[in-house]
This record gives C-alpha cells, sequence and structure tokens, in this order.
C-alpha cells in the first residue's frame, strides 16, 4: 500500500471512529434525557422533571427508608411530572387568549420580591444554590407565576361573587357557639418556660420562667388595655389554641384543672383572668360566656366581616381554578411516556 492510500485509510478509519463515539454519545443522551410526556404538540423530558424536582428527590433520598426509596421516588417523579404538565397547559392556554408576560415585568417582580424582603441579589442566589435553582430558573417560575395571575385574573376572577347573605352564613357557623348546661366558654393564651429541657442550669431555667412571666405580663396589658384578644393569641401564644386564636370552646367546671377553675369561676362574661402559673408556664383566660342556652359572638360582625369575605374568595377561586384546570386536561392530549 502506497503512502497515499496509507493515510487516506487512516483519515477514513478515524472518520469511523468519531462518528461511532459521536453516535453512541447521542443515543447514550437521548435515553437520558427520555421524553417523559407529551401535552398536545410539546414533549415534557426527563431532565426537565429531574431539575423541577431536584430538592424534593434529594429530601426523599435522605430520609426514605432504602425499602421504600425506589417506591417513594416513583411517586414523587409522577408529582412533578403532573405539575410541570399543569403548567404546560396553562402556558398554552395563555398563548390562545394572547396572554404574555414580558421580561420587564418578571424583572420587575424580581426586583420588588428582594424589597419586600430586605434582601440582595446575592443573597437570593445563595439561597436558590441552596435549594438546586440558579437566578435564571428562578426568574422564569416567576414567569410561570406571573403568567398564571394574569390568566387566572382574565378567566376566572372576573366571575366569583361574594354576597354578604353568603358571609353571613359563614359567621354564624364559624364566629357564633351555643352554650348550655352550665358551661363556660373560654379563650385562653399560654407563655411556656422550660424548653431548653431539664439539662439546662437552675440559674438559665430561672431566666427562662422570667422571661416567660414578662412577656404575659406585656400581652395580658395590650388585652386589657382593648387589642384584640384572637389576633394577639394567634401571634404570642404559645398553645396549640393560638391557632385558633386562643379559642378554646366550651368547658364543664369539672372538666377544668384547679388553677383554670381559679382563674375563671368568679368571671363575669367578657372579663379578662389574671396572669396565672402552671406547671409548665404562665396562662391568662377570657370568659365569653357562663350561662345556658346563650349565643356566644366570638367576634363582631363588622370585625370580621371583610376577612371572610377575603378567605371566601379565596377558596372559591381554589376551587374554579381547580375546575378549569381540569376541563382544559379533559380537551388536551395528556400522553405519559
Amino acid at each position: 500500500m502506497n503512502k497515499l492510500s496509507r493515510s487516506s485509510s487512516l483519515i477514513i478509519t478515524t472518520i469511523l471512529v468519531f462518528t461511532s463515539i459521536t453516535s453512541s454519545s447521542t443515543v447514550a443522551s437521548q435515553l437520558v434525557d427520555r421524553v417523559a410526556a407529551v401535552v398536545n404538540d410539546e414533549v415534557i423530558t426527563m431532565s426537565e422533571v429531574n431539575q423541577e424536582g431536584a430538592k424534593y428527590f434529594k429530601t426523599i433520598t435522605e430520609k426514605a427508608p432504602p425499602a421504600q426509596l425506589e417506591d417513594a421516588l416513583i411517586r414523587a417523579r409522577d408529582e412533578v411530572l403532573n405539575t410541570i404538565i399543569d403548567k404546560k397547559l396553562i402556558a398554552q392556554e395563555a398563548e390562545k387568549q394572547g396572554v404574555s408576560v414580558s421580561d420587564a415585568e418578571v424583572q420587575a417582580a424580581a426586583d420588588q420580591m428582594l424589597i419586600n424582603n430586605k434582601m440582595t441579589r446575592e443573597m437570593l442566589e445563595s439561597q436558590l444554590a441552596q435549594m438546586g435553582m440558579d437566578y435564571s430558573g428562578y426568574l422564569n417560575t416567576l414567569r410561570n407565576q406571573i403568567l398564571q395571575t394574569k390568566l387566572v385574573n382574565y378567566e376566572i376572577r372576573s366571575r366569583i361573587i361574594i354576597t354578604d347573605d353568603m358571609i353571613l352564613d359563614y359567621y354564624d357557623t364559624n364566629y357564633t357557639k351555643h352554650v348550655s348546661d352550665g358551661g363556660y366558654y373560654l379563650m385562653q393564651m399560654g407563655f411556656i418556660w422550660g424548653k431548653s429541657g431539664n439539662n439546662s442550669s437552675e440559674a438559665a431555667r430561672y431566666a427562662e420562667k422570667m422571661d416567660a412571666k414578662k412577656r404575659a405580663d406585656r400581652v395580658h396589658a395590650l388585652v386589657k388595655n382593648g387589642q384584640d384578644f384572637r389576633t394577639l393569641a394567634q401571634k404570642f401564644s404559645d398553645l396549640p389554641s393560638a391557632a385558633d386564636g386562643g379559642d378554646l370552646g366550651v368547658f364543664q367546671k369539672e372538666d377544668m384543672a384547679p388553677y383554670m377553675q381559679k382563674a375563671v369561676l368568679d368571671l363575669s362574661p367578657g372579663e379578662i383572668s389574671e396572669v396565672i402559673e402552671t406547671p409548665s408556664g404562665y396562662q391568662f383566660f377570657k370568659l365569653l360566656s357562663s350561662q345556658d342556652g346563650q349565643i356566644v359572638v366570638q367576634a363582631s360582625f363588622d370585625a370580621v366581616k371583610e376577612e371572610i369575605r377575603n378567605k371566601l374568595y379565596d377558596e372559591k377561586l381554589k376551587e374554579q381554578f381547580n375546575e378549569w384546570v381540569t376541563n382544559i386536561k379533559k380537551q388536551a392530549y395528556i400522553k405519559k411516556l
């Protein structure tokens, strides 16, 4: 074989090897980034699913028992895939309706978020990195949120009507209660000490106890000066009842702990007890009613009317949004692979 022939053979061999390697890499890439679902004329790849659910999958991997890990990840990937499908459908619907979000709108929303949370861009990017997301991914998420809000405003919000009768019905059901059989309707606030445990020093435990007493006295003074018990309980109380604004419901005398009896039995409806010491902290109570057959009003209608309106509106919005997405899904071609 002459020199030219040997060179040609070497070139051809090199091309064939390169082609083989390239083809193998392409096939491997396609296998890794396979199609996870088709939504109308768009595809969702497995890499999108993995990127969207990266932090979720990591948490499951770290916490799930080994024997349950595979099933847990399968369920998690399906949840994430469903979320992406919904986003695709919403984006497609927005395009049909001519609803769009400009880069300027997204950046303005991002800048406002930094202002509202008193953060810098660097602080945000650091938090995003901990979540497995970069800034461009965050902007894309923000774009989807703005797009969804615009579409919801266009399609749903204008059709939601909350009437005064609906508000009154909710008020009667949730803000008034009937007290019978000599019950005591109570509200409660509590301030716990001893959170550091029995291993802390006596001085540390005493300091915690005094801190709890100080907090109890301060909030007790605010209530006595006319501030709303429910709002203060939600904000300051350490007890589980804080979630309900300190509402304990109706107690019979014999069901009360001795310290509770001492605090409330001599109260008249509407009065606030003194701050009392309990085995784990300090508490005080408000007696709403102790009369048989009385209807107790937990808050005035005017005070909670707008709160109820907003709550009913949000519930209706969520309900209609879910119905709207369900109807879009019925009309769409969705195929999970």
